[in-house]
């Protein structure tokens, strides 16, 4: 008999924890299970904005994938997904095309630039370890610039960061701690450094507590931070910004232009032929996807609405690790024939933002607030949980965070 073939696209956290909890759950003679990811590395994403400020090495955010995945029981592809045929059970890669039984879609996210001028030719993101790594290097380049020109330009040392959502603020608790470091390096007084957050609403991390909102601004004001809330990004250049709040517009001179107020799910999806909302796909209670059987999403590409709200569950790491669960309970039980298929259902048990490597806010455990210390305690083990839980404690103790007092 032919072993059904299942093949997971992307190594993200859906992607990684439905392979892992796979190859634990299938014996080597019930399944083909095959993994395709553009790099040979898994990273974590909710570390990138450490990477893209400075305050952490990438080195450190980067997995190797052949560190946790059993290459005896997973074949690994290192190849671009180009697109999806789902009549056909194909999915074409930049070298070659690979068949399935059962698909596993996590391919994460891109940018939404929302077509505002100049934002996809002038401003950075933070979407991969690469971008990452470009936005610290540009601002370290800009820091050590300023006082080798003849006529200093103070463009240099002005960030702007668009979007006060989750990544936005988290990287600005960063930036509030490196500035100090590279003005001391780079021989710059504090006082010309202007970090600046656009947010289109009229507060940071809508939808957030109000009591831990708060908190947060008055935290990053106390570093330096300045917040434009109410402010709409009409225009990106490469020597500035222009914004326009209250009706006016004003233009803002910055080398450093840091896009973080949206993402979308990889373009693939649409481009595939699947069924789409927002760009992404409303997946069954199962997590498969309308019309194809054969067919399962977790992370950025799925879309689950949440009753309650009336409005989508964000796409955070904590759902998209619950979904690949969920996932790879159904591929087994599908592809072995034995148990039954499962409904997911998301549990949110918190979220927690950190504003630096000291300061942190969250809501836990029966909307428990935790500011400060506690939450930052908190965020480190919600991060090593997952390394235990992605490569058991080999993995948690080479990479993860034990530094609780600084």
């Amino acid at each position: 008999m032919k072993k059904p073939s299942i093949v997971v696209l992307g190594a993200g956290y859906g992607g990684m924890i439905a392979t892992v909890n796979l190859q634990k759950s299938l014996g080597i003679n019930e399944a083909n299970i095959t993994l395709v990811n553009k790099h040979d590395y898994h990273y974590q994403a909710t570390w990138l904005h450490e990477n893209a400020a400075g305050t952490l090495h990438h080195d450190r955010t980067r997995i190797e994938i052949k560190e946790v995945i059993n290459m005896n029981k997973v074949n690994f592809v290192k190849d671009t997904v180009v697109s999806i045929k789902p009549d056909e059970k194909k999915v074409k890669l930049k070298n070659g095309e690979i068949y399935y039984d059962y698909l596993v879609i996590a391919l994460g996210f891109e940018a939404a630039t929302f077509g505002i001028p100049g934002l996809d030719e002038h401003a950075f993101t933070i979407g991969s370890i690469n971008s990452a790594r470009l936005i610290r290097e540009h601002i370290e380049y800009n820091f050590a610039m300023y006082n080798n020109e003849k006529d200093p330009n103070d463009a240099r040392l002005t960030i702007v960061v668009g979007g006060g959502g989750f990544t936005g603020i988290e990287f600005l608790g960063e930036l509030a701690n490196r500035i100090p470091e590279l003005c001391k390096e780079f021989d710059i007084d504090k006082n010309k450094v202007r970090i600046i957050n656009v947010e289109g609403a009229h507060t940071v991390l809508p939808g957030f507590d109000p009591d831990l909102v708060e908190y947060a601004m008055n935290s990053l004001e106390a570093r330096g931070i300045e917040f434009k809330t109410g402010a709409l990004l009409k225009e990106c250049k490469p020597d500035g910004i222009v914004i326009e709040k209250d009706g006016k517009l004003e233009e803002i001179p910055t080398k450093t232009t840091v896009w973080a107020a949206g993402v979308r799910a990889n373009s693939i999806i649409e481009a595939s032929g699947f069924e789409t909302n927002r760009g992404k796909i409303e997946v069954r209670n199962d997590m498969r996807a309308p019309d194809y059987d054969d067919v399962f999403v977790v992370g950025d590409c799925a879309l689950i609405m949440n009753e309650e709200s009336g409005r989508p569950f964000p796409p955070t790491a904590q759902i998209a690790i619950q979904m690949a669960e969920a996932v790879s309970h159904n591929v087994k039980a599908m592809a072995t024939g034995s148990g039954e298929v499962e409904s997911f259902e998301p549990k949110i048990l918190g979220t927690v933002a950190s504003l630096g490597h000291d300061d942190a806010i969250g809501v836990v455990l029966n909307d428990r607030k935790l500011f400060g210390f506690k939450a930052t305690v908190m965020k480190k083990v919600i991060d090593n949980r997952y390394l235990l839980k992605l490569g058991g404690p080999g993995l948690l103790f080479k990479k993860g965070k034990f530094n609780i007092f600084y």
